[in-house]
């Protein structure tokens, strides 16, 4: 039985993939060659091929420097200039500013957190970003009901370590057996979740899926839509 809920932020509850795509579309218009597919644009950044951002999640780089090679990859494809520190930190001021004007909630996020209200399932948010960051997101998406209880920044390193699990499911003051984790990404998601004793849910929203994204891993359950949710309740 589910006692309570932890949930992942980043194309969870909110579109940051429709936000990332709205900051590259003024990027590819500013820096890419013309032509430059904007669905390809997109699809090489969410994929990271490069690993960084998940390097910035096992404590072994900075934000800025992930963020800096993945720029700099993206227009060593798609035919923009290299980027040094200080030619970085101006395409960061503007990618950073769009990036933030497209930040929404999901159309399903409110309505999964008003059910869990009415049945007093508790819930939080468990994320590989900065804490007070994404306390930011949560509140300009107009969901800032959720508590923010761990980021990157709580033990320098994210998902998939089982510490970032326990203290989600320590600060809710429920066990981990009877709390589920829901998140966009199969391995560090819900993976990462069954690993640490939770039960681990895999939120494959149609049409969103990452290269390399495959079954949900043994043990654990996937969901097209944050409702499906409330059938692990009953």
């Amino acid at each position: 039985m589910i006692e309570a809920i932890l949930l992942d932020i980043d194309d969870t509850l909110v579109d940051t993939r429709g936000a990332f795509r709205h900051a590259l579309l003024r990027v590819a218009d500013e820096y890419l060659d013309a032509g430059a597919d904007p669905e390809e644009v997109l699809a090489h950044w969410r994929d990271d091929r490069g690993g960084w951002y998940r390097a910035h999640t096992r404590g072994e780089m900075t934000h800025r420097e992930q963020r800096m090679r993945r720029a700099n990859d993206l227009h060593a494809t798609f035919g923009g200039p290299a980027l040094d520190h200080e030619a970085y930190d101006i395409w960061d001021e503007g990618f950073e500013r769009h990036f933030r004007e497209g930040w929404r909630a999901f159309d399903d996020s409110a309505a999964l957190l008003d059910a869990l209200d009415e049945r007093g399932i508790p819930y939080g948010a468990v994320s590989n970003a900065d804490s007070a960051y994404q306390v930011l997101k949560l509140a300009a998406c107009g969901i800032q009901r959720v508590p923010m209880l761990v980021g990157v920044d709580t033990f320098g390193v994210g998902k998939p370590d089982e510490r970032v699990f326990h203290e989600g499911c320590r600060l809710l003051t429920v066990d981990s057996p009877t709390t589920a984790y829901i998140g966009d990404e199969p391995d560090l998601d819900a993976g990462g979740a069954q690993r640490a004793g939770l039960h681990g849910v895999w939120l494959d929203r149609p049409g969103t899926r990452r290269a390399g994204h495959g079954e949900a891993p043994a043990g654990t359950s996937r969901i097209e839509g944050l409702l499906e949710v409330l059938d692990l309740l009953s």
